[in-house]
C-alpha cells in the first residue's frame, strides 16, 4: 500500500505536479492519481521509474510504496 501523504510531500518539495510525473512515467493523470490513492496498485516498473525521477533512496522507496 502506498504512503499517500509521504509521496505527496515529496512531490510538493520537489515541485513536481501529478501532470508532470504522469507524463514522465507514461500514465494518465487520472490513473496516477488512482495509484497514489491506493485504488490501483503500482507496477514494479512504475515504482522504479518514480524512484529514479524523484531521486529516492531504497529506504525512501520502501517506506512510500511498501507501507502497511
Amino acid at each position: 500500500m502506498t504512503d499517500t501523504l509521504e509521496l505527496k510531500t515529496i512531490l510538493f518539495r520537489k515541485q513536481i505536479t501529478l501532470e508532470k510525473l504522469s507524463d514522465l512515467i507514461g500514465l494518465s493523470t487520472t490513473t496516477l492519481s488512482y495509484k497514489i490513492n491506493n485504488k490501483i496498485e503500482f507496477k514494479s516498473s512504475e515504482i522504479k521509474a518514480m524512484q529514479e525521477i524523484l531521486g529516492l533512496t531504497n529506504d525512501e522507496r520502501d517506506k512510500i510504496f511498501f507501507a502497511n
